[in-house]
């Protein structure tokens, strides 16, 4: 990895450092730590006024106001150190902190109350677990491996739920999630309900080990579903 855990203290140290730099820290642990890729992001205007809901990228007609990549900006590649992730936060002040998706991984996402009780069985099964973060609108995003979003409907095909009215799916190649502790498109922020860890970051559960529970629970749960 590109420095140590101990770098990061480095940088969290000091009220006024940790107030200006939680971003630029979530950066350097996705990047340094974990082994993934990093978008900087834009985000969507608060307050009253001409701004209100509108996008820092100055587009007007914005389809996906503070829930897209600048285009701008270069990614923070994988592996990337401390001094090197510091450098290029400071180009992009702001900037929201995105996951470039099919490439460590892949997202199912659902509805956040059924992603809380598949979370619960899916430990209490003793089943291998990624990262799992909640949006400020609902959803839980199950890190998982990449390819899981184009094998999504093969896989419900065979566990027989293909025919059942889902509220799940995949996220995959060329898309994006929004990472903690940013905020999401104006919402709020994002935040882990399972945050990364050592043994889950670099090495995601295939989907196959985690779809059946997830559509069983939307399916038996459809009031937490939609």
């Amino acid at each position: 990895m590109g420095f140590t855990i101990g770098g990061l203290r480095d940088l969290r140290s000091g009220p006024r450092r940790r107030g200006r730099a939680s971003e630029c820290t979530a950066v350097a642990e996705y990047a340094g730590l974990w082994g993934w890729d990093v978008a900087p992001g834009a985000r969507a205007k608060r307050g009253a006024g001409d701004g209100a809901g509108q996008c820092s990228c100055g587009a007007a007609d914005c389809p996906a106001p503070g829930a897209h990549p600048l285009s701008f900006a270069p990614e923070v590649k994988a592996g990337a150190t401390l001094d090197e992730v510091t450098a290029a936060w400071a180009e992009v002040p702001g900037a929201a902190v995105l996951l470039p998706t099919g490439r460590s991984f892949d997202v199912i996402e659902v509805a956040e109350t059924a992603g809380r009780h598949a979370l619960v069985r899916l430990e209490r099964m003793g089943l291998p677990l990624g990262p799992v973060a909640a949006t400020p609108h609902g959803r839980a995003q199950f890190l998982v491996a990449p390819g899981a979003a184009d094998e999504l409907p093969a896989l419900l095909y065979r566990m027989g739920w293909d025919d059942a009215r889902l509220d799940l799916q995949g996220i995959g190649a060329g898309e994006h999630i929004t990472a903690p502790p940013s905020d999401l498109a104006g919402l709020g922020p994002v935040r882990w309900l399972r945050p990364p860890a050592l043994d889950t970051a670099c090495s995601p559960p295939e989907a196959r080990l985690l779809v059946g529970t997830l559509a069983y629970v939307c399916h038996r749960a459809a009031p937490f579903c939609g």
